[in-house]
C-alpha cells in the first residue's frame, strides 16, 4: 500500500467510526424522499416554506448589511434587496400556492434555457469531443421545461415536492453508499 493511500486510509479513520451513523441518516433521507413522493403536494408546500425562511433569513442579513455601507446610495441599495426579500419571504408563507406557481414557472423557464443553451454549446463543440452527450443532456433538460411549462399552473402543485422527493432519494442513496463504502475501508 502506498504512503498517499495509507494516509487517506488515516484521514477517513473518523469517518469510517461513524459509517453507522451515516447510513442512517441516508436511511431517514430515503424515508423522507418517499413520504415526499408520497405526498407531492405537501411536499411542495413544504419546499415553499423553506424557501420562505430562507428569503426571509437573506432579507434580515441583506438589510444587517446595508449598515455597513459607506454611501447612501449603496445603503439604500441593499437595504431595499433586503425588505425585498422580506417580503417575499412572507408571501411565500402568507399564500404558499402562489409562491409555489411562481417558483414552478421560473423552474420551467430556467429548464428550458438551459436545455436550449447546452444544445447550442453542443454542437458548437469540436469534432471528437462528447458533444451527443452535451445535447443529450439539452434535450433532456429541454423537455423537462417544456413539459413543467405545457402543465403550468397545474404543475405548480406538484413539481417542487416531486423534485424534492426525487432529490431526499438520491441524497439518501448517496449517504448510505458512503456509509457502506467506509465500512468497507481497510482499518
Amino acid at each position: 500500500m502506498s504512503s498517499t493511500t495509507a494516509s487517506f486510509g488515516h484521514a477517513l479513520e473518523p469517518l469510517r467510526a461513524k459509517s453507522g451513523w451515516i447510513v442512517a441518516l441516508g436511511v431517514v433521507y430515503v424515508i423522507a424522499g418517499i413520504i415526499a413522493l408520497g405526498s407531492v403536494v405537501m411536499a411542495t408546500v413544504a419546499s415553499v416554506f423553506l424557501v420562505g425562511i430562507m428569503m426571509l433569513l437573506a432579507g434580515v442579513f441583506e438589510v444587517i448589511s446595508a449598515f455597513q455601507m459607506k454611501t447612501w446610495g449603496k445603503f439604500l441599495l441593499w437595504a431595499l434587496l433586503g425588505v425585498l426579500y422580506i417580503i417575499a419571504g412572507f408571501v411565500a408563507f402568507e399564500n404558499p400556492l402562489l409562491a409555489a406557481a411562481t417558483f414552478t414557472l421560473l423552474l420551467g423557464i430556467a429548464l428550458a434555457v438551459s436545455g436550449i443553451m447546452r444544445i447550442i454549446l453542443a454542437f458548437a463543440m469540436k469534432h471528437g469531443t462528447p458533444w451527443g452527450w452535451v445535447a443529450l443532456s439539452g434535450v433532456v433538460t429541454l423537455v423537462l421545461g417544456g413539459i413543467i411549462l405545457a402543465h403550468w399552473p397545474v404543475s405548480s402543485l406538484y413539481t417542487l415536492g416531486i423534485f424534492l422527493g426525487v432529490d431526499l432519494l438520491f441524497a439518501g442513496a448517496s449517504w448510505i453508499g458512503l456509509g457502506l463504502g467506509l465500512r468497507r475501508l481497510p482499518a
